[in-house]
């Protein structure tokens, strides 16, 4: 099977062509155009896989990229809320014309399936929680309006042989994830700085990349699942718990500030998985926390790294080279 990996490079996408490459599940192509993704995180594979550096919203690159696919992860997006609100332009045509680019491409060149990666930020801020699939779509901000339009427009192409699945991501963690509140939060605690909580009332669901990654290869080669899947850990951490665990995880020093909150962010978020765990057997663990260890080591060793390089440059600077 020939597999493509949209955002491929980015946080989810590339721990997917690890997993894929290592368990020898396909032929895998990673799509990207690097705005967010790095080489850095697939340099070991690239003599496994094939990179393609484009944009989704090239509609003739897609066209090109698509021949001879099988099976497509869709997972290049302008993923982060706030990058969203600030950049409206770009969320748009990447999410919502990058999408139906994707989907145009995949139906002409006889694509069998695409896996779409929505998100929770599409039900906004739910009245009840936890939030099961048949929860209103009401997004809170141009994120969430972006994935609920994806989401349409994959209902419209799945009504037209092509098979269609779509899973609504919680708040995804692990190695190599940044610019996102928990790898923010463990970066500023290694270093002895204040953890801000914007607003601090906030209770979301933190899932852990490898669970994730178990929904994504189930849905992709197993039977297909036409509805819409949560994928979470079902438990509510609360953002102010969050803070001190990170901070005890880390031997920190840091304070915990509360700042403002910042109106386009959802409040609270629990996922009722209860779909994914009948549907492809998604198991969570009692603590969606489990993984801060690992996150936290990883995070160490990856400063360890800047430093050890920062002080190479200046001992070449200081010999003149």
């Amino acid at each position: 099977m020939n597999v493509l990996i949209t955002g491929g490079a980015g946080f989810i996408g590339s721990h997917l062509v690890r997993r894929l490459v290592l368990e020898h599940y396909a032929s895998i192509s990673v799509l990207d155009n690097f705005h967010r993704g790095r080489r850095s995180g697939l340099a070991d594979l690239l003599s496994e896989i094939r990179v393609l550096e484009a944009d989704v919203r090239d509609a003739d690159a897609l066209q090109r990229a698509l021949r001879g696919i099988d099976l497509v992860y869709h997972l290049a997006a302008q993923s982060s809320v706030i990058s969203a609100a600030a950049d409206l332009n770009y969320t748009f045509c990447t999410n919502v014309a990058g999408t139906f680019n994707l989907l145009q491409a995949a139906k002409s060149n006889g694509v069998r399936r695409v896996v779409f990666a929505s998100s929770r930020e599409v039900y906004g801020d739910p009245h009840q929680l936890p939030v099961p699939e048949t929860a209103p779509i009401k997004p809170k901000n141009s994120y969430g309006a972006s994935k609920a339009a994806g989401e349409a427009y994959c209902g419209a192409f799945g009504r037209e042989d092509l098979e269609i699945a779509v899973l609504r991501l919680a708040n995804v963690y692990g190695p190599g994830d940044t610019g996102r509140v928990l790898p923010l939060f463990v970066e500023r605690a290694l270093q002895d700085r204040p953890l801000v909580l914007y607003g601090g009332e906030q209770v979301l669901d933190f899932v852990w990349i490898d669970i994730v990654m178990d929904a994504l290869v189930k849905v992709g080669f197993g039977d297909l699942i036409s509805e819409p899947l949560n994928v979470g850990s079902g438990k509510g951490t609360a953002i102010s718990g969050l803070a001190r665990r990170v901070v005890e995880a880390t031997d920190s020093c840091s304070r915990i500030e509360i700042a403002p909150c910042r109106q386009a962010e959802v409040t609270r978020f629990v996922a009722d998985v209860t779909r994914a765990r009948q549907m492809i057997g998604v198991q969570q663990p009692k603590d969606p926390l489990f993984g801060l260890t690992e996150l936290v080591e990883h995070a160490r060793h990856q400063i360890s790294l800047s430093q050890d390089g920062a002080l190479v440059v200046r001992a070449l600077a200081a010999n003149g080279a």
